[in-house]
């Protein structure tokens, strides 16, 4: 069934002007309850090393579903609450399937 292939996530953001820190800091605050939530086998962030604006996370989840229930936890709400005022573009968000 498709819902239960292992997905891998992209999500790209970008701060918006002077919004850097702050969004790293709520960024930074996700990784860990993230990890420890059932279904995520890997949950990384990066940060651009020539744009210091950009951060990317790379995710590998057991299912969509697992996906989905991570964006009903409270952290990812908040972020979502305040991305609005954090970014200066929507996120990319892209889904792939390991080969």
């Amino acid at each position: 069934m498709e819902n239960e292939k292992q997905l891998t996530v992209l999500a790209r953001v970008r701060a918006a002007a002077g919004k850097e820190e702050e969004l790293y800091t709520l960024l930074t605050g996700m990784v860990q309850p993230t990890r420890t939530e059932e279904g995520c086998i890997s949950y990384d962030l990066h940060r651009g090393q020539e744009d210091p604006s950009l951060f990317c996370f790379y995710e590998n989840w057991r299912s969509r579903k697992d996906l989905d229930d991570h964006f009903a936890t409270p952290y990812l709400q908040a972020f979502l609450g305040k991305a609005g005022e954090l970014l200066a573009e929507p996120p990319d968000i892209t889904f792939w399937n390991k080969i």
